[in-house]
């Protein structure tokens, strides 16, 4: 009898690469897509979990602990980056701050949201625009590489860096919502 290995979800490689690298806040606004990565890290003693009503005030929260000595991650969809742009352009950027973020695709292959798909063809010409490392996850086979390494290079540098999971790693977008 043979006992078969669970095969773990994209969401428990990004808890542990959290972990490795020593990330212990997560803030985050609900989304659908990024559920089973909040449920998972609510569900972990481990991690200080705060659900803020606006990114912004994640992005506040996340680089101010840093500040403090804790380092943090800050999980969004595609439409909460949108409101980010002077929070980044006028905080992250200029104090070089390792902020960390987490988005999750939306808008792009088959969504039926006009408003995401606007933002989704915006999101990596702002963060080239603003100098922001970015990189997206398809496989999850990449997912402990990619995310590991995008942490160490943003807290070596003190540089924010932008995680980007696709909708062909996560299998799913609004059209069943």
């Amino acid at each position: 009898m043979s006992v078969e290995t669970p095969v773990k979800t994209w969401a428990d490689v990004v808890v542990q690469a959290l972990k490795s690298n020593e990330v212990r806040l997560v803030t985050y606004v609900p989304d659908n897509v990024l559920r089973p990565l909040i449920d998972a890290v609510h569900a972990d003693p481990y991690f200080t979990v705060i659900c803020p009503a606006r990114e912004e005030e994640a992005v506040g929260i996340t680089v101010g602990a840093y500040m403090a000595g804790m380092r943090g991650i800050t999980l969004m969809q595609t439409s909460g980056f949108a409101t980010l742009p002077n929070a980044l352009a006028s905080l992250v950027r200029p104090y070089q701050l390792p902020l960390v973020m987490l988005i999750s695709e939306r808008g792009t292959l088959g969504d039926f949201q006009l408003g995401q798909a606007v933002v989704c063809r915006t999101m990596r010409p702002v963060l080239t625009s603003l100098g922001i490392e970015h990189f997206a996850i398809e496989r999850l086979d990449d997912v402990e590489f990619v995310v590991d390494r995008m942490i160490k290079q943003a807290f070596s540098t003190q540089e924010p860096a932008a995680i980007i999971l696709s909708p062909l790693l996560t299998k799913k977008s609004n059209t069943s919502q």
